[in-house]
């Protein structure tokens, strides 16, 4: 950070008094303006770009051909907003940060964010939405890989089991979880991941069209007004990124890029969606499966798909879980200045060591990918991605003072998110009870 007196960052008064959207993005356009963060090794803002990409694309990319045959053709309406509404919910919640800060300058968690919101209940009502997506993604992840690792040996001495597999994945993930400290030093990984996304859209958009041609009396539908719900909860799962946003934030040198990268990043994501989505419930229609190279005819090119995605899986779990272990590194006061270069490492990698060992444990016994996603799309990011930061933006920057014409929008994402909260969830657990029966 730039040297300066206290007087050179934000202070935005909250108390009686409300900041109009123009003062308040005028506000947070100077860099001197980006809080009390030491950015002098942070990283690029294509860095960040890759973090964004890899943390959102992710597994979530194989479900959406699944979503289409959920909802039906209509299910690229809601794509497209989506899309459109995270990149917006993307950008307030990074607002959030520095109009709750008050003297503070910057927050630094969601949970603060909700906390300067709607007081210790509010923020510890988030926290517990953000852990379970923070939590909920990684052992998403990989249950995937484990059975992925597992598909690829079968018929070996390695194919040893689902379970076991995870359990490998769990040691591999661990490592870089551990020894790196910050989402600047895992942004590397990223971009590797962002690369196996891409190689497993074209493996898939290839793949199908050499298997269309096998395809017979395929059904499609245009919508699907039973399951609606669910498709919307799947296609939120696809867009949630809102969890690692503000570390993600911290970590750039240019935080006054923050939405140049968001949209970008989530263009990028729905670029890659639209491709996977179309061209999977295209050629595949009612057959489709979620994950959709499970559809793939069972050659080198649905090979290829498992082990890039499965890289990318790999490498999409260390972002969640060290965005997990910072929000409580920070609640917890875990810094070099506290306790020491030496302590300092000690305690965080035990702390790390555990919470790796928590979704280790939590994977090995909840093993139903599909619904899984659903169900954490549905209750998690809903909420965090559509709701929270809507209401949080609200209330620290007013309500009267916004145009109409926002406040309508705001009403239409809050809208989205909470018809995918409460019957994407419901369908979701229902499912979840029949896998389990």
């Amino acid at each position: 950070m730039k040297n300066g007196t206290p007087n050179e960052v934000l202070a935005i008064e909250n108390k009686g008094t409300s900041v109009t959207s123009n003062d308040f993005d005028s506000e947070i356009a100077s860099e001197k303006n980006y809080g009390q963060i030491d950015r002098s090794n942070a990283g690029s803002s294509l860095l960040a770009y890759f973090n964004v990409v890899c943390v959102v694309a992710g597994t979530g990319i194989l479900g959406l051909p699944m979503a289409l045959k959920q909802g039906g053709w209509v299910g690229l309406v809601i794509l497209f907003l989506a899309w459109s509404m995270s990149i917006y919910t993307a950008s307030l919640l990074i607002k959030c940060l520095y109009a709750g800060g008050g003297d503070k300058q910057r927050l630094a968690t969601y949970k603060e964010v909700a906390t300067a919101s709607f007081g210790v209940v509010g923020g510890w009502v988030t926290f517990f939405f953000n852990a379970w997506i923070l939590l909920g993604g990684p052992v998403l992840y990989l249950v995937l890989s484990g059975q992925n690792l597992n598909a690829l040996c079968k018929g070996t001495v390695a194919e040893i089991g689902d379970t076991p597999w995870i359990i490998i994945s769990c040691i591999v993930v661990a490592i870089p979880f551990i020894l790196v400290k910050t989402m600047k030093d895992i942004a590397w990984i990223s971009a590797l991941g962002v690369v196996a996304i891409v190689i497993t859209v074209l493996v898939v958009l290839i793949m199908s069209a050499i298997d269309k041609p096998n395809q017979v009396y395929i059904h499609h539908d245009v919508v699907i007004w039973d399951m609606f719900p669910i498709a919307l909860s799947t296609i939120a799962f696809s867009f949630g990124g809102n969890v690692v946003y503000p570390h993600i934030e911290a970590s750039m040198k240019k935080p006054q890029d923050w939405t140049k990268v968001a949209a970008g990043g989530l263009s990028t994501c729905a670029a890659l969606y639209l491709i996977v989505a179309v061209c999977g419930y295209l050629v595949y229609g009612f057959n489709v499966s979620n994950p959709i190279y499970n559809s793939l005819p069972d050659n080198a090119g649905r090979i290829v798909a498992i082990v890039v995605i499965t890289v990318n899986v790999l490498t999409s779990a260390p972002i969640y879980t060290t965005s997990f272990s910072l929000d409580i590194e920070e609640m917890w006061n875990i810094s070099v200045e506290r306790f020491g270069r030496v302590k300092e490492f000690l305690i965080r990698a035990s702390l790390r060591i555990l919470i790796m060992a928590v979704v280790c444990v939590i994977a090995c016994t909840v093993p139903h990918f599909g619904t899984l996603m659903s169900l954490i799309g549905a209750f998690g990011n809903c909420t965090l991605i559509f709701i929270f930061p809507v209401a949080f933006y609200l209330k620290l920057t007013g309500i009267r003072n916004k145009k109409l014409i926002e406040l309508t929008w705001c009403f239409f994402v809050v809208l989205l998110g909470l018809v995918g909260l409460i019957f994407g969830t419901i369908e979701a657990i229902k499912q979840l009870i029949v896998d389990f029966s």
